[in-house]
Parts: C-alpha cells; sequence; structure tokens
C-alpha cells in the first residue's frame, strides 16, 4: 500500500459512519481519527453517540476523549492533531480513515487553515452591539456587500461568521475569501478518497429518532447530572452539541421530558440537512449506501495507491 493514502467517510449525523468505518478499517488495516467536534471532549458519551470501547473491535482511534470539557477546540486544533495522527498511523503501516460530520474540521485539514488576523474583541463587540440594535439582517446586507462570494456560502442567519468575516474585513480591508486563497491544505500529497454516506431522507429521519430515544434510554439525563457534578460549567462548549442543549433546560425545569425529546430530534434532523448541504458542495465526494459495503470496498480497494 502506498505511504501517503487517506480515507474520509462523511456523511450527516445518523447515517452509519461509525458502523462503516469499522468494517472498513478491518479490512484494510485502518485506524480511525474522529472528525466530530463534539466527540472529542472527555465525559460526553450518550449525547454525542461515541462508539463505546467494547464496538470499536480492537481498531485504534485517535481524537476521541482528548480534550478537557471547558477548552474550546478549533478546526485547526483538529487539523494539527489529525495530521499528527495520520503521520503515527501511517508509521505503524497502517491506512487511516477520518470519520465524522463536522464539514468545518475537514475543511480546514484539506483547504488548508485561515491565514488571517486573530480575533478583535473590542471590534467584535461593536458589532455584536450592532447586530443586537439593528439587526443581524443589516450586518448580513453590509457582508454581501464587501464579500459576495462568502456571504453566499454561510447561513442566512449565521451570526458567528458574519461577525467574523467583517471583523476581518474591516482590519485587513480584504475580503475573507481572498485569505482563503493563499491558504495551503495539510495533505496536499496524499492520495485522498473521499466517501460519502446518503440514505433517503426517510430512512435518515427514522434513524435519527431511534437514536435520540435511544440516547434518553441510556440515561443522557444521568449523564449530565454527573458532568454538572463533577463542575462541568454549562456554558461550556460541549453542552452546547445536540442531545444536551434540552437536557440542561429540562432539568432546570424550563421543559417537560417529552419536549426535550421532540426538541432535540428535530434540531438534529434540522443538523443533518444542514451537513448534506455542505458536503454535497464539497469536490470529488463519491457517495455510497451504508448498505452497499461490498461496493464501498470495491471503490476502495481500486483506489488505493
Amino acid at each position: 500500500m502506498h505511504s501517503k493514502n487517506l480515507v474520509i467517510i462523511l456523511g450527516p449525523t445518523g447515517v452509519g459512519k461509525s458502523v462503516t468505518s469499522i468494517k472498513l478499517a478491518k479490512k484494510f488495516k485502518g485506524a480511525i481519527i474522529n472528525c466530530d467536534s463534539m466527540q472529542v471532549y472527555k465525559g460526553f458519551d450518550i449525547g454525542t453517540d461515541k462508539l463505546p470501547p467494547e464496538k470499536r473491535e480492537n481498531i485504534p482511534h485517535y481524537l476521541l476523549d482528548i480534550i478537557d470539557p471547558h477548552i474550546q477546540f478549533t478546526a485547526a486544533d483538529f487539523a494539527n492533531q489529525a495530521l499528527k495522527a495520520i503521520e503515527s498511523i501511517l508509521k505503524k503501516k497502517r491506512l487511516p480513515i477520518i470519520v465524522g460530520g463536522t464539514g468545518l474540521y475537514l475543511k480546514a485539514l484539506l483547504d488548508g487553515l485561515f491565514p488571517g488576523p486573530g480575533r478583535e474583541p473590542s471590534l467584535r463587540k461593536k458589532l455584536e452591539k450592532k447586530a443586537a440594535e439593528k439587526g443581524l439582517e443589516n450586518l448580513r446586507k453590509k457582508l454581501e456587500e464587501v464579500d459576495p462570494d462568502y456571504a453566499q456560502k454561510i447561513g442566512q442567519k449565521d451570526k458567528m461568521r458574519i461577525i467574523r468575516a467583517l471583523e476581518v474585513f474591516t482590519l485587513t480591508k480584504k475580503p475573507f475569501s481572498e485569505h482563503f486563497q493563499n491558504t495551503e491544505s495539510m495533505v496536499k500529497d496524499f492520495n485522498i478518497l473521499k466517501i460519502g454516506l446518503k440514505l433517503n431522507r426517510r430512512e435518515l429521519y427514522k434513524n435519527i429518532e431511534e437514536r435520540v430515544d435511544k440516547m434518553f434510554k441510556s440515561g443522557i439525563i444521568n449523564e449530565v447530572e454527573d458532568l454538572l457534578k463533577d463542575g462541568v460549567q454549562e456554558d461550556s462548549p460541549p453542552f452546547r452539541a445536540l442531545g444536551y442543549k434540552y437536557v440542561l433546560k429540562y432539568l432546570k425545569k424550563e421543559m417537560t421530558l417529552e419536549e426535550a425529546l421532540e426538541l432535540t430530534k428535530r434540531d438534529t434532523r434540522h443538523y443533518a440537512k444542514r451537513q448534506l448541504t455542505w458536503f454535497r458542495r464539497m469536490d470529488e465526494v463519491e457517495w455510497f449506501s451504508p448498505f452497499d459495503f461490498p461496493s464501498l470496498a470495491a471503490f476502495v480497494e481500486k483506489h488505493l495507491e
């Protein structure tokens, strides 16, 4: 096997990436690198649907359970750590397989990191204030004037990215998208196979509903109570993960268990839809059904160098 192969398995939440990646790793002597922005956190297992150790079938997993909950893990952190993991896996003569649904993390690794300026708190405060007073739509229009390219790529109400893009433009007088033209992929000399997993919408939504039901049955509420008891703050990054947001509200008696369950399902369906939009824009993705492993394996076999 060529020493510079890299397989990426992507797709929406609930499509079956974990199971497929284990099968693939067994067949091609692979090791798995987690690319889910919430599974990097220690102690957040049920709500992130982390594959428990006994189901990992002795396949080495990297970037799972590596970060304390109070730390913000960024796309840049992911790209740097994933690269180290890839190198370590190749040294052991295994095939690195990146698995996950966090599109921004993949983008950082494949397209390179943002080379522009860091955050500027005072400017950011000003922009936040403007959004609060005049509405986000006002900032969005401004962004469409100065950087129509980037404005098209992000969601209408993606406040975080709208503000960041305006901050960068104000600081550098150059649009966000222009900064990205100078980036360099961290894996440019690799033979990269991108594999997308897809189901029809009805099946995907059924998987998502079952998965959320299972989370609540497997004790996500106890998990959250234990995390809070251990001193994890409610505003720590992993508590923003889909499974946890409404459990916190339920524990504060702001909603019923039934509401928490239904809203988690709804938000997860919406998230899956956004993920699909993101991945469909990616170049050179080969799409397979998770039920058709033989075709997927044949594709990998054929394209490994």
